[in-house]
């Protein structure tokens, strides 16, 4: 599936409403979101479902720049609404990562939601990860179960600042890959107007900002993300 950018906001949300799986397999296309706490992944995933739904959507609670993770479970959200229907699209949000292991998401847990193994619900620990006994622990993930993309939220204000995030995002990265080594990665950067006085005045600069650009650059060499 391709959008786009040079479409209109309503073209945008008619393709996607008309895009359907070839497989018979895959009802709904997983997407991934991961990232450092208060990046904004649940505020992503209200803002998409606000826009397709016409009205401002809080299915969760986001905090940008929190210090503490506002996501303690895994979510799986539909996209769109039962009144116009949903697209073939799940937005699958987590706790969101910390320097310190003790704290925040434990990376072998995105690992394992990333191959299908955990169910709605499941609470995340920081010190200890889903194990085979779990109630959330699906032993037989089918393709449909497993993520579909892997998308990275960045938040651009601090990308010099990430240097022990982006090893962990690294180690996320590798077993991704090993999974499928076609699984489709994206990087998708937040805050940029704390980044850029230009985006700061105007986010329809966005495009034009040199810094942003640089910060994009430097998010790929830090993470190696096309």
């Amino acid at each position: 599936m391709y959008v786009s950018p040079s479409l209109s906001q309503g073209e945008m949300v008619n393709t996607l409403k008309a895009f359907n799986i070839r497989d018979d397999k895959v009802k709904n296309l997983n997407i991934f979101l991961c990232g450092p706490i208060g990046a904004g992944k649940s505020s992503i995933i209200n803002t998409i479902n606000s826009i397709l739904e016409g009205q401002i959507s809080v299915g969760y609670q986001g905090c940008l720049d929190s210090s503490v993770s506002q996501t303690l479970q895994f979510h799986e959200r539909q996209v769109g609404n039962a009144k116009d229907g949903f697209l073939h699209l799940v937005l699958n949000d987590t706790m969101g990562l910390e320097i310190d292991q003790s704290n925040g998401v434990h990376t072998d847990d995105i690992i394992t939601a990333l191959k299908g193994h955990i169910k709605e619900g499941y609470k995340f620990d920081p010190q200890t990860p889903i194990d085979e006994n779990s109630t959330y622990y699906r032993e037989n993930p089918s393709l449909s179960d497993r993520m579909h993309c892997l998308v990275y939220v960045i938040p651009a204000d601090k990308i010099s600042l990430m240097d022990e995030f982006f090893q962990k995002l690294k180690t996320i990265r590798d077993a991704a890959y090993e999974m499928d080594p076609d699984l489709p990665h994206v990087i998708l950067m937040t805050r940029v107007d704390k980044t850029c006085t230009l985006t700061n005045k105007n986010l329809r600069y966005v495009y034009n900002s040199k810094k942003i650009k640089d910060k994009m650059e430097e998010c790929h060499q830090a993470l190696d993300v096309k």
